[in-house]
């Protein structure tokens, strides 16, 4: 059983527009699992047995070609919902970035309360909207934007993604503390490190942004990185 009274992110999860009856329904039908950095949580292609809710951590989908080679299709933070309901197979593979905590449903429990609640069917309707309207920036970005308008755009993303996560004040929207290293943001680019760095070193020698430390953004004319990021 998951304790929802003491979720942290109960105020932004799929689940916040139940009411305590419904909620502590649901909470009897999920519980916690710890998802260390690296593990795969969903195989792309299985039989999908489980949906979450991610309270901790950063989560990256994942699509393989035939011949081996992977995209990265998304990334999910805290208060975002994964896996497939009302569905089969699962179409990407989910693999924490990060060291991740994860409420997990079964699915056929999860479809089966879904479906006598139509106002969480609803919420859950808005949610996959707004995944559809992620996926169609993150086409655009990676096929059509430079290097300079991708790692401006991941920069803006992740400000405006990462703060109410890391604890940062309301009042300083623009400095936030990446879950991953450059490598990664690399990956996530579909760039190689070096010109990821050399975007970033360009963007600091500009002015557009600050790097105090290796994962520490503050990003100092949002104006112009906007303009940058096309």
């Amino acid at each position: 059983m998951s304790d929802c009274s003491s979720c942290g992110v109960r105020g932004r999860a799929i689940c916040a527009s139940l009411d305590a009856r419904e909620l502590a329904e649901l909470g009897r039908m999920g519980h916690r699992q710890r998802v260390g950095a690296g593990q795969t949580l969903l195989w792309e292609g299985d039989e999908v047995p489980l949906v979450a809710n991610v309270l901790k951590g950063v989560l990256k989908l994942v699509v393989a070609a035939a011949d081996g080679r992977e995209q990265i299709v998304g990334i999910v933070f805290p208060s975002d919902f994964i896996g497939r309901p009302f569905g089969k197979e699962s179409p990407y593979r989910v693999t924490a970035m990060t060291d991740a905590e994860v409420c997990i449903y079964n699915r056929n429990s999860f479809d089966t309360f879904a479906g006598s609640h139509p106002h969480f069917q609803q919420k859950l309707l808005h949610r996959t909207l707004d995944e559809l309207d992620r996926a169609r920036c993150w086409m655009m970005l990676l096929g059509r934007k430079s290097a300079a308008e991708r790692v401006a755009s991941f920069l803006l993303e992740m400000s405006e993604r990462l703060p109410a996560e890391a604890g940062y004040a309301a009042e300083s929207p623009t400095r936030f503390e990446l879950p991953f290293g450059r490598q990664q943001i690399a990956d996530l680019l579909g760039l190689t490190i070096e010109t990821t760095c050399r975007q970033l070193t360009r963007m600091r020698a500009e002015g557009l942004v600050d790097l105090p430390s290796r994962r520490e953004v503050v990003i100092r004319d949002r104006q112009a990185m906007a303009r940058v990021a096309g």
